[in-house]
């Protein structure tokens, strides 16, 4: 059956098909919150490779994998297919994508260099892989429907979802490496990663049957990818946008990443990590649950900025708490996460109406390009993010499994607090330039909807 462009595009969206939809956000946390808050701890304290090769290795290889994102983009608004042009690559990538994880999180019996190319390989094609598959699942969000409230509830749920899932992700993986490892690591992560890859895939078939496109292309749109990118550089709110995004990631992949060497080697409680990056999650997830209620009241981009701007004050704040002061840490940890919850939300609503704003300006629609390029911002964020921690690491004589001293405590306290903070400053004061809001933003899709 087909169901693609059956209703209008301002259809309202029932309570299951939002549900179907936040759904799948939980199959690509199963492999997105693992690589945020265990792969450089992985690569350096399991695999075996130095912080310093390791963080070139993970800059290089999303640095690749970040282009690969518009080339998936211009793929996914050319397909043709009685279920649409984006929900069938949810089934196609699914299972590639499990077993390029497990591969990747393989620890193989070769020498430094070997396990290097290795290394750059694996994460190489299991990040390929993880584009193929999650740039349709986002833009399959901007052509669902055309209402923008709509659009931030959908988003929402989907965050909700994957946070939800970050959690447990984030308070389970070591307790599932441990008990599957059973004193070997590296067999540890491969069987947890492997569990991962299933229920990811079965995830991504769920989101596929409860999900319906409903709006297409003008029938006498006539592009190719190189105009679609001329689009998105002559749209202005769409460049901001790919501005905050990177900038945002570099605040959350320090977070994150820092995360096992601040409870490790400055905390020295590393039992406590897992605690602390599940209420992290969670209250991720709690500042997503509450953007569609706030955004009745205060316009998205001001409250992007107002979120912003708190996450810099307690981040800063974080890095003159004592030591000992574990109740204050986990309570500032979890003010921040519940300011940076909604960002996700918000951002990627805002990502659906720059695609609304460049049919309107053009006449012509590129969803899956609006959204590739995204994605593309958001992971040169993240390469940056993970390879600046690395260096910096690595510069002040960070050594694997030893205890730490000196300049090497100072730098993973920093990590942890002020630089985020000083970049979610950054990205309060950019977003101060975005205009696609209000009045404008609802003429927009007035006639749209009247065209």
């Amino acid at each position: 059956m087909n169901t693609t462009t059956t209703t209008t595009r301002s259809t309202p969206l029932s309570t299951k098909e939002k549900l179907g939809y936040g759904l799948g956000d939980a199959g690509f946390n199963l492999y997105w919150t693992t690589i945020a808050s265990f792969i450089a701890a992985f690569y350096t304290d399991v695999f075996g490779i130095s912080a310093a090769a390791a963080g070139t290795m993970l800059l290089v290889t999303k640095i690749f994998d970040a282009f690969t994102d518009p080339v998936m983009g211009a793929v996914a608004d050319r397909t043709r297919t009685r279920w649409g042009k984006f929900r069938p690559f949810l089934i196609w990538g699914g299972a590639p994508l499990a077993l390029a994880a497990l591969m990747t999180f393989t620890t193989p019996e070769l020498g430094a260099l070997g396990r290097l190319v290795w290394a750059y390989v694996t994460y190489s094609v299991m990040m390929i892989c993880y584009t193929i598959v999650s740039t349709p699942y986002s833009a399959l969000s901007g052509v669902m429907t055309s209402r923008s409230q709509d659009r931030t509830s959908l988003i929402s749920i989907r965050f909700i979802f994957a946070f939800g899932c970050g959690a447990l992700v984030n308070r389970y993986t070591l307790p599932l490496v441990e008990q599957f490892g059973q004193g070997d690591p590296a067999r540890g992560w491969q069987l947890t990663i492997g569990l991962y890859g299933i229920l990811a895939t079965l995830v991504f078939l769920l989101t596929f049957l409860s999900t319906r496109e409903r709006i297409a292309p003008p029938i006498t749109q006539q592009s190719h990818a190189v105009g679609d990118l001329k689009d998105l550089l002559d749209n202005k709110p769409w460049l901001i946008l790919f501005a905050l995004a990177l900038i945002i990631m570099l605040t959350i992949t320090m977070r994150a990443g820092s995360s096992y060497y601040y409870f490790n080697y400055y905390l020295v409680k590393p039992e406590l990590l897992s605690s602390y990056l599940f209420w992290q999650m969670i209250f991720y997830a709690v500042g997503a649950a509450c953007t569609p209620l706030m955004t009745r009241f205060i316009d998205k981009a001001k409250l992007l900025m107002l979120l912003m701007a708190l996450t810099a004050t307690f981040s800063i704040c974080l890095y003159f708490v004592p030591k000992d002061g574990i109740p204050l840490i986990f309570t500032l940890n979890c003010l921040i996460s519940l300011c940076l919850g909604p960002k996700s939300p918000l951002t990627w609503s805002m990502y659906a109406d720059t695609a609304d704003y460049t049919e309107w300006k053009t006449g012509r629609r590129a969803t899956a390009m609006t959204f590739a390029a995204a994605t593309f911002s958001q992971k040169l964020g993240g390469a940056f993010g993970s390879a600046i921690m690395l260096w910096l690491l690595a510069l002040l004589g960070y050594q694997a499994n030893q205890a730490q001293a000196g300049s090497s405590l100072v730098g993973i306290n920093l990590l942890q607090t002020v630089i985020p903070g000083v970049f979610a400053l950054i990205a309060a004061v950019l977003v101060t330039r975005y205009t696609l809001t209000g009045k404008r933003l609802r003429q927009i899709q007035l006639d749209l909807e009247t065209r």
